[in-house]
């Protein structure tokens, strides 16, 4: 049945520690006394918001834990952390408790001051997990979380004395405590705190209902008790016949609440709820579980479809035992819970041992994994009697890699541990962190690289347009931390990057298409002789200066050409003498041969140059220390011909050249008024900015090498300008 509020006020202090004389030594005592007389001195007319005094409210906490058998400090804890503000001064609670309860206390009072983060509407929309580990994450002693508990336990039980008008308050409370607090208690296996708060939120949440399923249990209170007592009786005397020791048989209690969830989980009517009577037998092994099995078999008829075999199949989470209906004595049914004493201990008293599928699965491993190491708190808090070691064991470590931040309108964001403002952005939507210019973290304006911590309110300030800097990268100023934010800024300048690259390529190729008078190329076929599999590739490599226009005029010549009317003029013996030049080039002193500029080394008058005859397309006409010329095999030696620079009128040729200079704004600009003072074409360009560095390839088209000299020399002299020179 439903619990009373306890009705201790500070005049009741002093009765409330003598009935704990026995339970706890001296200085402990000593240590809880002088907390409730704190607690009488400081407590005033404040209330906690189910309308109680503050002091009657404390000592009902503090007893629930007291009775929980927490330790001393803990209980203290309890008595001192609703106090107003003016009373848990750090300096004056380490000066009358010591560092460890001031810190437990303020640990405390500041998951209080919290409350308003943890309300009903926040719950919903599957954000009551995420609130839940927020809870958690809060605390740097999870003493903390149960202090809490024990505190939403006592508010339950107050609220059976409130008025009707006070019913929006109750329906608040008993919210919370549902949708956040029971399934926390049940998480860290604080069993008695569990039950309670599940069923007086029950109570209040839904009354009509709790009323009809509590008139049918008690209608059968007294039977069902006696029916209870018959039963065990009869089992422990089979049992005991059998031969079999160390075992113990028990009732177990069915609470209001867990009738009702089970009833709407498995849509059951109240009369096939089998285990509101139930028996659990708790036996040394194993082989003894079985072996209880088949004698309640033998002594009562099994209910079909009714047995579970959590021992050779556990549950995803570890849980072991035998369940089974039975039809009992009068034709009842009953349920019987068989497993070893270790498996009980895991069971009950593990923390975090079966809360996973009690709600119903939700919840990663990854979280389970993190909460594994909280299942021997409880056999820890009965073996420890110093309250300082207690602590060190108590200390939660649940979410030191994880913080929990909120949006304006309440939303729990998880980030990594150092997760910054630009971050949460980031996390929020991905438009969000694009748009990011500024944040507020709880009203005040902050640093894009402020480290969040657990609790804080983040606002981000944005532009209507935009997107982010390139410095966001940089690890060294540490505006972000989360690989899921870096990676969406890198991809953001991908694609930024990927279309700029394509308008260049394509303009880049419109261009050598119209210079070789080739109008109907098939783009599809050129990207796939040059290894692409779309056009747009193919724009985005030259657009970049993966590849070069030599290297494409190349292809576009050998492939896409049209063939020459005359016959080709391809000479295989040195001073052939073939066709009228179209470059100005004088080959073995006569012009004629059919010539092309090299893509490797773009000569330029005056150059030292040299021709090299190809097969079937004229000949190509190298620099002198072209370093293909300078390493050509022996056996094709005989293919170089003389060659010397004719007249060049009116033509152009392409170089390239490369520029190092500090990146600075207005740099491009700069060289960009030079090539235009000296009339210089640019045929290709390619930047790319590393820190404070820039690096810049241009193929410019020139009349010979004074122009090409006087333009280096001009960039060479341009701020910042490291060096400037030919390729």
């Amino acid at each position: 049945m439903v619990a009373h509020a306890l009705t201790l006020t500070p005049s009741d202090a002093e009765s409330w520690l003598a009935g704990l004389a026995g339970r706890y030594p001296e200085d402990a005592l000593q240590q809880l006394t002088l907390a409730a007389n704190w607690l009488t001195d400081h407590a005033g007319e404040e209330t906690a918001d189910t309308g109680e005094p503050i002091a009657s409210h404390a000592l009902g906490t503090a007893a629930i834990l007291a009775g929980m058998n927490f330790d001393a400090e803990t209980v203290a804890a309890a008595l001192l952390c609703a106090l107003p503000e003016a009373a848990l001064k750090p300096e004056r609670l380490e000066k009358h408790f010591g560092p460890h309860l001031a810190a437990l206390v303020a640990g405390a009072a500041k998951l209080a001051r919290m409350d308003h983060l943890f309300t009903a509407s926040n719950a919903e929309g599957g954000q009551g997990e995420a609130l839940r580990q927020m809870l958690l994450a809060m605390t740097d002693d999870i003493r903390v979380v149960f202090i809490k508990l024990a505190e939403r336990t006592q508010a339950l039980r107050e609220l059976a004395d409130l008025g009707e008008h006070d019913e929006a308050t109750r329906h608040k409370i008993a919210s919370d405590v549902r949708e956040l607090f029971a399934p926390l208690a049940n998480r860290l296996g604080a069993w008695q705190l569990k039950w309670e708060l599940e069923d007086l939120s029950c109570r209040y949440l839904e009354p009509d209902t709790y009323r009809h399923i509590a008139k049918l249990l008690d209608e059968r209170r007294l039977d069902r008790e006696w029916y209870i007592e018959q039963v065990i009786q009869h089992l422990t005397d089979a049992l005991r016949a059998d031969g079999l020791t160390g075992f113990s048989v028990s009732g177990r209690p069915k609470h209001i609440a867990s009738i009702l969830a089970k009833m709407r989980k498995k849509h059951l009517s109240f009369d096939e709820v089998y285990d509101v009577r139930a028996l659990r037998v708790l036996v040394r092994d194993v082989k003894d579980c079985y072996h209880v099995l088949g004698l309640a078999h033998s002594l009562w008829q099994p209910i079909p479809g009714q047995f579970d075999d959590y021992i050779s199949r556990p549950k995803g989470n570890g849980y072991k035992s035998l369940h089974t209906a039975v039809v009992g004595p009068e034709n009842k049914a009953l349920e019987v819970q068989i497993r070893t004493h270790d498996m009980h201990q895991e069971a009950e008293l593990g923390v975090a041992a079966h809360w996973r599928y009690k709600e119903g699965g939700k919840g990663g491993d990854g979280l389970q994994d993190k909460i594994a190491w909280l299942r021997q708190l409880l056999a820890w808090k009965q073996e420890l009697a110093d309250s300082n070691e207690l602590a060190q064991h108590f200390r939660n470590e649940l979410f030191q890699d994880e913080v929990f931040v909120l949006t304006p309108q309440g939303k729990v964001v998880a980030l990594a541990a150092g997760a910054t403002p630009l971050d949460f952005a980031y996390a929020v939507h991905t438009e969000l962190g694009h748009r990011c210019r500024g944040a507020k973290v709880d009203g005040s304006l902050v640093p894009l690289d402020t480290p969040l911590t657990t609790g804080q309110r983040v606002e981000i300030l944005t532009v209507k347009q935009g997107g982010p800097s390139r410095d966001w990268l940089n690890p060294h100023l540490g505006v972000l931390k989360t690989t899921r934010a870096r990676t969406k800024v890198r991809q953001w300048f991908k694609q930024q990057d990927h279309d700029k690259n394509v308008q260049e390529g394509r303009e880049l190729l419109d261009r050598e298409l119209h210079r070789l008078n080739l109008l109907n190329v098939n783009l599809e076929k050129l990207a796939a002789r040059l290894k692409f599999a779309r056009v747009d590739d193919l724009c985005v490599a030259l657009g970049r200066g993966d590849i070069g226009t030599g290297q494409l005029d190349r292809v576009l010549q050998e492939e896409f050409a049209p063939p020459a009317e005359d016959k080709p003029p391809v000479a295989v013996a040195p001073r052939r003498v073939g066709k009228t030049d179209s470059h100005g080039v004088l080959v073995e002193g006569e012009p004629g041969l059919l010539t092309q500029m090299a893509g490797c080394c773009k000569p330029a008058p005056p150059d030292p140059i040299v021709g090299y005859t190809t097969q079937g397309h004229g000949v190509s006409i190298h620099r002198a220390d072209c370093p293909m010329i300078l390493h050509l095999a022996d056996d094709r030696r005989d293919r170089l011909l003389k060659a010397e620079w004719g007249g060049q009128d009116k033509q152009v040729f392409a170089v390239d050249v490369e520029l190092h200079a500090r990146d600075r704004a207005g740099l491009l600009k700069d060289i960009g008024e030079i090539l235009s003072q000296e009339k210089i074409n640019v045929v290709r360009v390619n930047t790319l900015s590393q820190q404070d560095s820039a690096r810049m390839e241009f193929t410019l088209e020139v009349r010979d090498i004074t122009q090409l000299n006087r333009f280096l020399t001009r960039a060479s002299h341009v701020r910042g300008m490291h060096s400037a020179r030919r390729k």
